[in-house]
């Protein structure tokens, strides 16, 4: 639709700016994914292997992964079409099922000192095997789960229902496996909750608290945020 509407609308002259500026902005989009990749891989995987390796092998491998991504990429654009026929849905549904674990762990560690490392491990595990289960089932299509019964519900809702879905369970296993595991102590959270954060931290000795002032700022604009979203998903639901 944005290429159809560059041609209708503007100008002799625009068109090529606007279609140079999206191809940029794709091409940036592209670069700095594959950029991280690989200095994921490379730093926190290759180099945890070869400690000795220098400078030019892990440019070498960061250059070997980089191109190993974009030929996957090549190769799983044809199962697309089986998640959905418009590239946006698809791209928030592929969203939908990483974001909710994540979430889970964000808010449940910022506002409650109980969670701990094992809760929030345990969380991003549920939540993955959850959206990977579905992402899957969606790719092989219903021959693989059937067309009634509880999976080919699980696949065939919304894939927006499916994330608060993800969410909750991921909090709730973040709870349970937080409760049952020895807790964090105050000193190491320290300036990371809410509730903490006016404590001072060993490694930022300079940082100073959060004034009344600035909570209550910070507390207002964050209400005025959450108001704001939910107003924009009663207006466009």
């Amino acid at each position: 639709a944005y290429p159809t509407l560059i041609q209708a609308l503007l100008p002799t002259g625009l068109i090529g700016v606007m279609v140079a500026a999206m191809l940029a902005a794709l091409m940036s989009s592209l670069a700095s994914t594959f950029n991280s990749s690989s200095t994921l891989f490379t730093i926190d995987l290759y180099k945890k292997y070869f400690p000795q390796a220098g400078e030019r092998p892990l440019v070498f491998t960061g250059r070997i992964f980089t191109l190993l991504l974009v030929v996957l990429g090549i190769l799983w654009v044809p199962f697309i079409k089986n998640i959905s026929s418009e590239v946006f849905i698809y791209l928030q549904s592929v969203q939908a099922y990483i974001s909710p674990p994540i979430a889970a762990c964000f808010l449940f560690g910022i506002f409650w000192v109980g969670a701990n490392r094992y809760g929030a491990f345990a969380a991003l595990m549920t939540g993955f095997v959850l959206g990977a289960a579905r992402f899957v089932l969606e790719v092989l299509g219903p021959a693989w789960y059937g067309a009634a019964g509880p999976v080919h519900y699980m696949v065939t809702i919304n894939f927006l229902h499916y994330a608060i879905f993800i969410f909750v369970v991921s909090s709730v296993v973040l709870v349970g496996v937080s409760l049952a595991t020895r807790p964090e102590s105050l000193e190491k959270l320290a300036g990371l909750t809410f509730a903490t954060a006016d404590a001072g931290r060993a490694d930022t000795p300079d940082l100073a608290p959060e004034s009344a002032g600035q909570r209550r700022v910070n507390m207002v604009l964050s209400a005025g945020l959450v108001l704001l979203v939910i107003c924009l998903w009663i207006y466009f639901r």
